[in-house]
Formats: C-alpha cells, structure tokens, sequence
C-alpha cells in the first residue's frame, strides 16, 4: 500500500529530504488526496531524479488520477534505475493495459514474474494484462491459479480466477472461485456483481474486463 512508502521513508529519525518527502506524498496517497500528492512529490523528484521509490510512487498517483501516460513515463524512469525490481515492469504494465498497448503490457508483467516469481502480485498482474487485452484465457487462469498457490489467503485472487474461469467458459468452476473469494471479502462490489451475472440475476456488461482492475491485488494497492 501507499503506507509501505511512507513506513520506509520514515524507518529512520534522520531521514534525509527525498525520503522525508516521499512520506508526506504516501501519506497525502493514503488520505486519498493524489493531486496533492503529486504536487508533494514533483518538487522531491526535481531535486532527486534518482529516487527509484519517488518514481514509483509518481507511477501509482499518476494511476490513480487515470494520467495513464505519464504514469508510464514514471514507471519507465523506474525501471532504467532499478531494472531488476519487479515493481516498475508491473507498474508500467498497468499503464500499459489501459493505454491499450497489450502486447507490451503482456510482456512487462511476464518480466516481473521472471524477477520475482515467488511473488503472487505479478502473477495476478499478468492474469489481469491477458484478460484486459481478451486472449490466451488459458495463461491468465494459470497466472490467477499460481497467485492462489502462492498466497491462499488472498480474496483478490480467487476474484481474478474466477473472471479467468468465466473467460475460458468454465460457468460452475468460475462460481466457486467467486464464491470463495466472497467468503472472505464478503462486501466486495465486484466480486459480487460477477457472482450475480453468472446467476442470471444481473446483466453482464458489455466490456467488464476493460474497466478498472487492481495493480497488485489488494494487499499492495
């Protein structure tokens, strides 16, 4: 979460002014004020270009204002300085995603996995950047499937498989797999309307999969 950011840049009493800044924006993030985040965070950017945290932290609040491009371009930034942090290719594949470039959206998120494959957030990110780009149901249901494996305790998880399994036309499985995620995230809208279309008691949208989706899942959003 945006918290992550601000509990790391606070870790020490002598913070220096990057880090110090980078938690005044996380911090602006969690009050669900992203504008005024950004404005927090531009001035700390300017002054320390090389701060991989701050970029991915612009990346995020970009996202949130639906600036999908210039959350790209944050994330980009991201990577050229850290390119073996998974973070920045699963950022930019969000981006990527709603910019509808899918092919590379596809490919950051497989990166990733390949530098963090324990990891079941970039398992669920590749899942989400083949089901928004509507293909190969089959390596998205495999991706939501090794998320679970990886974290069985995760509601988002069996969200995504069960979007996964609808996809692939797998009704009954795709049931179940809501049906499990709403036990243990009982109020949640999304998995609840889908639950409700595959029930026949509400009308299926007319391009679900397009529409907004989680980053990393819930634990990292």
């Amino acid at each position: 979460m945006s918290s992550d950011f601000a509990q790391s840049a606070a870790a020490t009493p002598e913070a220096s002014p990057t880090r110090q800044g980078i938690a005044r924006a996380a911090a602006l993030f969690e009050r669900m004020d992203p504008a005024e985040a950004v404005r927090t965070l531009e001035p700390v950017l300017a002054a320390d270009p090389s701060s991989v945290e701050a970029w991915l932290l612009m990346a995020r609040l970009r996202l949130a204002l639906g600036e999908n491009q210039p959350a790209l371009e944050a994330a980009n930034k991201a990577i050229a300085l850290a390119p073996e942090d998974p973070r920045g290719p699963a950022t930019a594949s969000r981006a990527l995603s709603l910019l509808g470039r899918h092919d590379d959206a596809v490919s950051m998120a497989y990166r990733a996995v390949i530098a963090d494959p324990k990891n079941p957030l970039w398992h669920d990110r590749v899942a989400w950047a083949l089901l928004t780009a509507d293909r190969q149901f089959a390596d998205a249901e495999q991706a939501a499937r090794t998320a679970i494996g990886l974290d069985p305790n995760e509601a988002h998880y069996y969200f995504t498989h069960g979007l996964a399994l609808d996809a692939l036309g797998h009704i009954d499985q795709a049931r179940r797999a809501l049906l499990t995620s709403l036990r243990m995230e009982p109020d949640n809208p999304a998995a609840q309307h889908r639950l409700a279309v595959l029930n026949g008691e509400a009308v299926r949208e007319a391009a679900p999969k397009k529409r907004g989706f989680k980053l990393f899942g819930r634990k990292k959003d």
